[in-house]
């Protein structure tokens, strides 16, 4: 029986990591799917056009929050908090009272951006010319919201591969329309712009054209995930018609549960965007009454929008999709009560983010000014510099985000919205430091985006060792990672440097360097002792791949 037992916990164990890793490397594609349309789309809206772009969306992803985002965690665990308790009727309950409020307050949300973008872009924004692509953006707002309601049912059934397959269909829908919308507006925009006189209008236009792709890909993500409801909804109602509960709970308690549970998680991922928002609306008030003009203040965010950006959060995406997965599987352990299942999860979960958040950090500082001439044929100084100096929120960000999550499945809902407030006020500080008695301009947005994510994980770190009592394995989790990220880093350095003497070239040694830093790490991490076989084996085909590494003495003896 005990063997049995065994067997069933090793494949929930599987299973976890395998729906965690789907959902990561769906994210992580959809972020280089990103970045590889973002360098047309840059290309064709200029430094001013992504400043335009980036800002419209720091409002777009602020209301997204409020109205949709916030939702998936808290249907995806609520839902698996009842799957646990085998109460499939109250699961499929809350999806349906989650799905009429989001669709509620997403139409309400975008219906007051749409008429108040013009007021939004010129006293909040400082820059009136947003407002194109802030009305295009809020459209999408009611869309997402409902979408966020399908995908968090899902997860919390156990499964991601629906909301992975809705990502990748959602990014390549964004990326053809996005490219396409923008090359069409910015030439009606610089038609316009020698009509009126107004330069700006013709990056405006084009900004707005870009965020078509947005609408377009929610849209189509939203017909797929509404598809697969469709096709899974028999096995739905035959799980309901199984579940002998009695107890049924009435709408308005669920809703009350459901907003009691989004509200921390709004006001701790509000934090994490709004911080933003206001970094970008203080740096534009400060530049301007610097003596900058709206041109060279836009030119510069948009730089950070649209280049430092949009590098750095590739990595991040894997751990949103590790966070998105952990929610679920963490609330179940609770709700059984399984204090070892608990810290299994915590710790498997920390240490696969850091084993790809450390090669991260070290690859975009060695290859910082490659990686800005390879994606974006800017040899510029400013880029690499930014990136060089922010590489290290990679590693910060990661963890912070994954800590977040963790705190919410182990039901310390309030912790990160607490340690996200008490960062936002010291991070604040260093910005206005970094900006008015440093001078240090755009350089200062990644300063105190620093300050932020390195509060966020240590606060988050205490309150998940007061939560359960866990501890981390900082040797394993930490030191080892970094120690085979260093010595990729080094190799990495050489071969590029060899490669642009022999070769030299925008493209061969850049892609030729990433390539054998993937394959250094991978060996490095093996060799040093990263993972334990163990681990190796408890990896979906992971025996497999146990074999391959004994065979061919990759792992430390």
């Amino acid at each position: 029986m005990s063997e049995i037992q065994g067997r069933k916990r090793k494949q929930k164990k599987d299973d976890f990591l395998m729906q965690g890793m789907i959902l990561a490397v769906a994210m992580v594609l959809t972020k280089v799917i990103g970045v590889v349309y973002r360098i047309p789309l840059t290309n064709i809206l200029g430094d001013e056009g992504n400043g335009f772009y980036g800002y419209a969306f720091e409002v777009y992803s602020m209301t997204l929050i409020l109205s949709s985002l916030s939702i998936p965690t808290a249907v995806s665990k609520l839902v698996a908090a009842r799957v646990a308790m085998r109460q499939r009727r109250n699961a499929f309950r809350v999806f349906v009272c989650a799905f009429v409020f989001s669709a509620a307050v997403g139409l309400a949300v975008t219906l007051l951006i749409f008429f108040g973008a013009d007021a939004i872009s010129l006293h909040m924004m400082k820059s009136p010319l947003s407002a194109y692509a802030l009305k295009v953006l809020s459209v999408g707002l009611v869309v997402v919201a409902v979408l966020g309601v399908l995908r968090g049912y899902f997860q919390g059934l156990g499964t991601m591969l629906p909301t992975a397959v809705s990502q990748i269909i959602e990014q390549i829908i964004n990326a053809v329309v996005s490219i396409v919308g923008a090359s069409i507006l910015f030439g009606i925009g610089t038609d316009a712009a020698l009509k009126n006189g107004e330069e700006l209008l013709a990056p405006a236009y084009g900004a707005a054209g870009g965020t078509l792709g947005t609408v377009a890909g929610a849209l189509f993500a939203l017909f797929f995930l509404g598809f697969s409801f469709l096709i899974y909804r028999p096995v739905i109602y035959r799980q309901i018609r199984m579940d002998h509960i009695r107890k049924r709970e009435s709408y308005g308690r669920i809703l009350k549960i459901l907003l009691l549970t989004v509200a921390p998680v709004i006001f701790s991922t509000a934090i994490y965007n709004i911080n933003q928002i206001l970094d970008l609306t203080i740096f534009n008030s400060i530049m301007s009454a610097q003596g900058y003009t709206e041109k060279e203040y836009m030119a510069m965010q948009g730089i950070f929008t649209g280049k430092y950006n949009t590098l750095i959060s590739v990595p991040l995406a894997m751990a949103n999709g590790l966070a998105a997965s952990v929610i679920p599987s963490l609330t179940a352990a609770v709700t059984k009560r399984d204090r070892k299942q608990i810290h299994a999860k915590i710790s498997q979960t920390l240490r696969f983010t850091m084993v790809i958040a450390m090669p991260c950090f070290v690859g975009f500082t060695v290859l910082a000014s490659p990686l800005m001439v390879f994606l974006f044929n800017d040899d510029s100084k400013t880029p690499a510099a930014l990136l060089i100096m922010g590489s290290i929120t990679v590693v910060l960000y990661c963890y912070s985000t994954i800590a977040n999550s963790i705190l919410q499945g182990l039901d310390e809902m309030g912790a990160p919205a607490k340690n996200a407030g008490i960062s936002l006020i010291i991070h604040l500080g260093a910005l206005f430091i970094m900006l008015v008695v440093l001078k240090w301009n755009i350089y200062a947005l990644v300063g105190s985006n620093i300050v932020f994510s390195l509060c966020m994980c240590v606060l988050n770190a205490r309150a998940i060792r007061g939560a359960c009592g866990y501890r981390q394995d900082i040797d394993r989790t930490y030191i080892k990672p970094l120690t085979a990220a260093l010595i990729m880093g080094i190799f990495t350095y050489l071969v590029h440097l060899i490669l642009d003497i022999v070769i030299g070239g925008r493209f061969i040694p850049t892609a030729v360097s990433i390539l054998v830093s993937a394959l250094i790490y991978a060996v490095a991490a093996l060799k040093i002792g990263v993972f334990t076989g163990q681990d190796i084996k408890d990896l979906p085909q992971g025996k497999k791949i146990y074999r391959i590494c004994r065979k061919y003495r990759l792992l430390p003896r």
